[in-house]
């Protein structure tokens, strides 16, 4: 039973950290997001724990983590609903064959490195009662992960969201994270049924949703439709409970709820303003508020301080599986379609973040326990320093390419040299 003057101390005490954060990060020029997880690993055992575990403990007592936690997780589902509401289903339906090229690029290379190094790892990392198998795929769809979202803001921070560079990479990324949830969805189907039959039964009762989820859609349009017209309240409420009831029967079948939300997110309708304004509204609410409880309770699970001095090695050859995987499978894809080495270099480097979406999916693994508590700590590092490289790097790399470059304002009349085709 938690106290309920423990929870009125915890969550400002975690929102206000996290918002410090963000804002001390983001005038380095980084994404807010790499604050906010900095925040939670400070105030969990890395830091705040090792050197005052007491006062740590008065802060973020036992009784209240269980309701923390549940609000993260409320925000994280309202997260999911978002990305999949920002996917454009029809710039995948029409992606040219540079972008897919890319985008299966930057997935099955890391895929393969990463079961090369996770296979490696199982006899040292796994957890007890983990088979090869569900580890190897984990670790290899973890490390082939880029953060949709975290890549837009890094892109809207720099004004390129729509240029040539921008445009490209957005819909690279959301062909790679469409593909990799899919193999993530049969990863954790794998892990959570346990024999194949009952694999197979998860696969198939989640096909089933997805498809009742689709044929509904023209329902919920006309569902919406009506529900503006008496209200914007009421149009919340209806995407709320709905993202809310996608998850719970996510999560009923054998299947994370947060592939639940953002399925909702994918077939929830786009066009109408009063969906936009709700949307809008719920990111104004669960992201700075209920979101970095999420980042805490991460942090909680991130113990640096305790790492043994041999598993640095293995944080290495993570980092450099991570990072050369995706670079090479990108960049590499990118110069073969026919554009040049600092386009390509550019395109593999944006496709390396990872950020928020990389501890969704570390949070789905270590929940299920198909990584432990070390590996965990590892992986989070990874997904921090990827990340952070991001914005750095491509400043370096832009110079002065109009393709990389944000546009001019409207009132410049310099004449400016039209961009170079991506390939």
């Amino acid at each position: 039973m938690s106290d309920p003057s423990s929870l009125l101390l915890a969550v400002p005490v975690v929102v206000l950290a996290c918002q410090a954060g963000g804002r001390a990060v983001r005038r380095l020029g980084q994404p807010p997001v790499i604050g906010e997880i900095l925040a939670g690993i400070i105030l969990g055992p890395s830091l705040l724990g090792w050197l005052a575990p007491s006062f740590q403990h008065h802060l973020l007592p036992p009784t209240a983590l269980p309701v923390t936690s549940a609000l993260g997780t409320l925000a994280l589902l309202a997260l999911l609903f978002l990305i999949g509401l920002e996917l454009d289903i029809r710039s995948l339906r029409t992606a040219r064959s540079a972008v897919i090229a890319v985008s299966l690029g930057s997935l099955l290379l890391p895929l393969a490195l990463g079961a090369a190094l996770a296979a490696a790892m199982y006899p040292h990392l796994a957890p007890p009662g983990v088979g090869p198998l569900t580890f190897i795929l984990f670790i290899a769809v973890a490390l082939a992960i880029t953060a949709f979202p975290v890549l837009a803001r890094i892109l809207a921070d720099r004004g390129l969201e729509t240029t040539t560079l921008g445009t490209f990479v957005m819909a690279c990324a959301a062909v790679d994270d469409a593909l990799a949830w899919c193999l993530l969805t049969a990863v954790v189907t794998l892990s959570t049924a346990g024999t194949t039959p009952s694999a197979l039964t998860t696969l198939a009762c989640t096909a089933t949703l997805v498809a009742a989820v689709i044929l509904l859609r023209p329902a919920l349009l006309a569902l919406l439709k009506r529900a503006r017209r008496t209200s914007d309240d009421l149009v919340l409420v209806v995407l709320f409970a709905g993202l809310c009831l996608t998850a719970y029967a996510t999560d009923h079948i054998g299947i994370h709820p947060a592939f639940g939300a953002f399925l909702f997110g994918v077939v929830a309708p786009r066009g109408l303003p009063a969906v936009e304004r709700s949307a809008a509204r719920i990111r104004a609410v669960f992201l700075p508020l209920l979101l970095p409880l999420y980042f805490v309770d991460t942090g909680l699970h991130t113990d640096l301080s305790g790492l043994p001095a041999g598993q640095w090695s293995w944080g290495a050859a993570i980092l450099a599986v991570a990072v050369t995987g995706k670079w090479i499978g990108a960049a590499g894809a990118a110069r073969l379609t026919g554009s040049d080495w600092r386009w390509a270099a550019a395109v593999g480097t944006l496709m390396n973040c990872r950020g928020v979406t990389e501890l969704v999916v570390l949070g789905i693994g270590h929940q299920l326990g198909v990584i432990g508590d070390d590996l965990f700590s590892l992986l989070v590092l990874m997904a921090i320093v990827t990340t952070a490289a991001t914005a750095p790097l491509l400043r370096r790399l832009a110079g002065r390419d109009p393709r990389m470059t944000p546009p001019p304002p409207a009132n410049d009349t310099v004449h400016r040299p039209a961009p170079e085709a991506a390939g």
